[in-house]
């Protein structure tokens, strides 16, 4: 854990909007819990652009059972998550790229490792400053303990200059896929000014961003970043 205090600024920041995230409605009634390189698949082959641009990211789908967000089912290799019409998919676009993508997304229908995944119509919703960033999975080495963890992260915060104050590594996270498992830590930053949270939503963090990982969004406040301690 890294803890400074900060300082106040009050200059007034006016949120970019060149990268934002894009809310998909859903027709789906279920889909496999570790569906993270199944519908990163299927977006790369509908959005072959997808992987070369840089602030381009595929969110995984979270249900109720994920709680607040930090975790998931247990049973990661054969779960389900059942989703209601309320279920959400999100892609993070450059501005450029959101009128296309919902051009090819929208009504088109996606087989998500034997599930049927319909995409509906689609609202941006651009970034909001909030001081908290958390990310559930970042990509890290399997040999990386929590203090390397958090040492790797925290020069790569510094490479987009933003200076760490406060930072929590959470739970780790094993993706399988054809070439072998992708290790992961979840990650919380706070205390960030405007522009700084703007800056690491849209740049993000690590690797394999079309599987969810390296995404920061907003949250409201500091919260355990394991909920069983």
């Amino acid at each position: 854990m890294f803890w400074s205090e900060n300082s106040e600024n009050t200059d007034v920041f006016v949120i970019p909007e060149d990268v934002m995230d894009v809310v998909f409605a859903l027709k789906c009634k279920t889909l496999p819990v570790e569906h993270a390189y199944a519908l990163s698949t299927a977006m790369q082959q509908a959005l072959p652009w997808l992987t070369a641009e840089a602030h381009a990211g595929v969110h995984l789908i979270h249900v109720a059972e994920s709680g607040n967000g930090w975790m998931r089912p247990e049973d990661t290799a054969h779960g389900v998550l059942h989703l209601s019409r309320r279920t959400k998919m999100t892609l993070r676009l450059p501005k450029e790229r959101i009128e296309e993508t919902k051009r090819v997304l929208v009504n088109e229908t996606f087989d998500i490792d034997g599930h049927a995944l319909t995409i509906g119509e689609a609202t941006n919703k651009p970034f909001t400053a909030l001081p908290t960033l958390f990310s559930r999975y970042i990509v890290t080495q399997e040999a990386h303990d929590e203090m390397a963890f958090m040492h790797w992260a925290g020069a790569q915060l510094q490479g987009l200059d933003i200076p760490v104050k406060k930072m929590m590594a959470g739970r780790q996270h094993a993706f399988k896929t054809p070439e072998g498992p992708i290790f992961t830590r979840s990650l919380m930053v706070a205390e960030l000014e405007p522009e700084q949270s703007i800056r690491l939503q849209q740049n993000g963090l690590g690797t394999h961003r079309t599987m969810g990982c390296g995404l920061f969004v907003p949250q409201k406040g500091i919260k355990a970043v394991n909920s069983d301690e």
